[in-house]
């Protein structure tokens, strides 16, 4: 990745992108390089432009956000990261482009600080957007699986301890820390959680980890 993050703004609102624009374009090392009013539109300036991150407003004509993330995310291989943008926080729009691969998600009234926080926090992909919000999402939501998955039996107890702490929205230095572990190691474990979950990222490895029951969504993660 480049040392400025590129993002693109996809959102059916001329209004909303200009403010996001402003915003984004205000702060060092970001800067917002396309734009998109519908999702073949997104999908369409993603291929081109090659992002770092994408800001995907959930609901859009044509094409919404869940299938563009679809889209973009299955056809491009360094696809950027992507962070739905929604209205309400409980919107089953929202969960179902986690489960798209999303990397997060973002409420359209976010304070200007969030957003760029958000913008950030993705391009390093080193923790999880809201944690607190994707285990309320996953309480609403999930989809609960019949049968534990393989992989849980594959993890190891010290990767499975890495995924609860993954789930609470600790960070790689974080996670070494709680395990007195270097930042390698623990950069290792979470690899390897990732690896045997089958999932794209930690949004996605902690969303499965929900829908499986191998995490209580109503569990506020490790003290």
């Amino acid at each position: 990745m480049s040392t400025t993050v590129r993002v693109v703004l996809a959102d059916d609102e001329r209004m909303v992108r200009t403010a996001l624009r402003v915003i984004l374009d205000a702060e060092p090392g970001l800067e917002v390089v396309g734009e998109a009013a519908t999702g073949a539109e997104a999908v369409s300036v993603v291929r081109e432009l090659r992002p770092d991150v994408v800001l995907m407003d959930v609901r859009m004509p044509e094409t919404d956000g869940i299938r563009a993330t679809e889209q973009i995310l299955g056809t491009l291989d360094s696809p950027p990261r992507i962070v739905v943008v929604t209205t309400f926080e409980n919107d089953s729009y929202v969960y179902d482009a986690l489960l798209a691969g999303a990397a997060g998600f973002l409420l359209k009234r976010a304070a200007a600080e969030d957003l760029v926080q958000a913008v950030r926090l993705v391009a390093r992909s080193d923790t999880l957007l809201f944690p607190s919000a994707v285990r309320a999402l996953a309480a609403e939501h999930r989809r609960r699986l019949p049968d534990p998955p393989r992989w849980a039996s594959r993890l190891t107890d010290r990767e499975a301890e890495v995924l609860r702490l993954m789930a609470a929205g600790l960070t790689n230095a974080e996670i070494a820390g709680r395990l007195r572990v270097g930042p390698a190691t623990a950069k290792t474990h979470v690899a390897a959680v990732l690896a045997k979950t089958g999932a794209r990222d930690r949004t996605q490895a902690v969303i499965a980890a929900y829908e499986s029951g191998f995490i209580a969504p109503g569990s506020p993660g490790p003290a």
